[in-house]
């Protein structure tokens, strides 16, 4: 079974399918899929912190404009992103707004409407905010929309070192959820060809009930299945060999370096605009 996923993920992947278990499809094999997953994730926390130590808004802009530049390297749907991520802004608008009505009121006003008061530092703070949400949310988003959740399992297994049975049964249950959810779906239509489903809502009721064991003991079986196929192939056992390897490649410090050299912009040109304003230790 896990090798079927494995194909079906592989193929889709690399055929620009679109996998229904992605927030965004990858339709493309660029460098920057290519990478290790421990170098995404160390890659997004870099930029992370390049946005994260100050509240303003040029170190934030930097980290912002160049995860903007830098999206077509990512191999992702970029129309699919578009249409998927429009929580992002709208939840960012959010803050902004939020940061606008209860920033301290320094400068001149610009808006004076009864309760709604709005001046020149309190927008400012609130694109700032805007801004720093924006940069925190889209390289983890992206980054990890470009990960395999196979090779995420074996680089921390053969890396971090982390246990291998907890690390491949996660993995395990998240793959199986997708067809948790087929399994349901076929199962709900085939009770109502019997006409089991519908009625009154007592009726559904027991229905519903009645399905969920149902699923129940499907996973279950599955879950027994799954750790039979794990314990033949030696999981926690020393001396395992492993099939793929997990490997690092010069690409891997381009894109470590490329971070720091933007987290480092980010804070220098905060500081050489006078807009430092760190979140601890600040005034």
């Amino acid at each position: 079974m896990s090798e079927q996923l494995e194909r079906r993920h592989r193929t889709t992947a690399e055929a620009g399918v679109e996998d229904p278990g992605q927030l965004i499809p990858v339709v493309r094999r660029t460098a920057l899929v290519r990478c290790n997953p421990l170098t995404k994730i160390a890659l997004a926390l870099i930029l992370m912190v390049g946005a994260l130590l100050s509240i303003d808004l040029a170190s934030a802009g930097v980290v912002l404009a160049f995860c903007l530049l830098a999206l077509p390297v990512t191999g992702l749907d970029l129309a699919a992103a578009a249409k998927r991520l429009w929580f992002l802004p709208a939840g960012a608008l959010v803050a902004a707004w939020g940061t606008a009505l209860l920033a301290e009121k320094t400068g001149s006003v610009v808006l004076d409407a009864g309760p709604i008061v709005f001046t020149t530092g309190s927008l400012d703070a609130a694109a700032a905010i805007f801004v720093r949400a924006l940069a925190l949310a889209i390289p983890l988003i992206v980054l990890a929309s470009t990960i395999d959740p196979r090779d995420l399992a074996d680089a921390l297994i053969q890396h971090l070192r982390l246990p291998e049975v907890v690390v491949v049964s996660v993995l395990g249950s998240t793959r199986l959820l997708g067809l948790l959810v087929s399994e349901w779906q076929v199962l709900a239509m085939a009770r109502r060809a019997r006409g089991v489903a519908g009625g009154s809502l007592v009726r559904r009721t027991r229905s519903l009930f009645s399905g969920i064991f149902v699923l129940l003991v499907v996973s279950i079986r599955k879950a027994t299945t799954l750790a039979i196929a794990m314990e033949g192939r030696a999981f926690g056992r020393p001396g395992r060999t492993w099939r793929r390897r997990s490997t690092f490649a010069g690409r891997d410090l381009v894109a470590v370096v490329l971070g720091v050299v933007v987290c480092v912009a980010a804070i220098g040109a905060a500081h050489l605009l006078g807009t430092w304003n760190p979140i601890i230790g600040g005034d």
